[in-house]
Parts: C-alpha cells; sequence; structure tokens
C-alpha cells in the first residue's frame, strides 16, 4: 500500500512523515512519531484519552486520519509542558492529585487546556460539560474538576 507524505506543525516544530491512508492520527503520533502520551483507550472516539487539538478544535486523535494532518498545527501533551516548567494544570493535577492510573490524564489536560483558551472563566457546569467527553475510571472527577476550576482563579487573578 502506497504512503503518504504529510506536511504539518506539530507542538509548534514542522513535522513530515510518511502514513498510510487508513493510519489514524493516533497511531501516527505514536508509532511513526513516538508521542505516546496521547493514549489509545476505545478506538472509537468515546473515552477522549487520545484527545489533542488540531488547529485549536478538540479532537479524539482515533477518528482523524493522520493523512487529515496535512497543513494542520496539532497540540499534544507533549507540547503543553514549557520545557521543564509544566503548564498550570499539569502542576494543580500533581498537587491536587487528580491523577491516578494516567491513562485519561493527558487528553483530560489537552481538554481542560482547550477549554480554559476559549472560555477562561467557566463554571462547574461549563467544565463538567466541557470534559464529559473524557471518560476516567480511578478518580472519580473532583479533583479534576476542581482542579481546572482553581486554575481558571489562579489565571483570572495574575
Amino acid at each position: 500500500m502506497a504512503k503518504h507524505h504529510v506536511t504539518t506543525t506539530i507542538n509548534g516544530e514542522p513535522v513530515e512523515f510518511l502514513c498510510e491512508t487508513q493510519q489514524t492520527l493516533l497511531d501516527v503520533l505514536r508509532d511513526e512519531l513516538g508521542l505516546t502520551g496521547s493514549k489509545e483507550g476505545c478506538a472509537s472516539g468515546d473515552c477522549g484519552a487520545c484527545s489533542v487539538t488540531v488547529d485549536g478544535r478538540l479532537v479524539c486523535s482515533c477518528l482523524v486520519l493522520g493523512v487529515e494532518a496535512e497543513g494542520q498545527s496539532i497540540e499534544t501533551i507533549e507540547g503543553m509542558a514549557d520545557g521543564e516548567k509544566l503548564h498550570p494544570l499539569q502542576q494543580r493535577f500533581l498537587e491536587e492529585a487528580a491523577l491516578q492510573c494516567g491513562i485519561c490524564t493527558p487528553g483530560v489536560l489537552i481538554a481542560a487546556k482547550s477549554l480554559l483558551e476559549k472560555n477562561p472563566d467557566p463554571t462547574e457546569t461549563e467544565v463538567r460539560y466541557w470534559l464529559a467527553g473524557n471518560l476516567c475510571r480511578c478518580t472519580g472527577y473532583d479533583k479534576i474538576i476542581s482542579s481546572v476550576l482553581d486554575v481558571a482563579a489562579d489565571m483570572k487573578s495574575a
């Protein structure tokens, strides 16, 4: 099967890769580019573990084809921190123990970051609604929701 040449930007860096037509963006990120932070939880877009942003739009990378990345700007969990300095959401998740097994965490963090970029002062209901596509089997969500709300409050007061 022929491979397609794709030129894109991932976490602010220009990237080129070859992929087969049927390869998902998740498979390309993990298998071709070694960006293993995004996880495959369901392969059907139901769990959000593979969440990334494509041109600022939150998507499940298991539902996007790698060839569709052509010319797009993609952000993954690997690009969330600024070098060794964690993003405030990552730091707060650690401080408040808002993660446990870690399978859902990258997708939840990317989704939460996307929310705060679009709505820097969300209500609890808005956070719960926005993160409804990210399933967690370990934490019960309370610490995740409070972490997002705390970061939003910190950003507002800064």
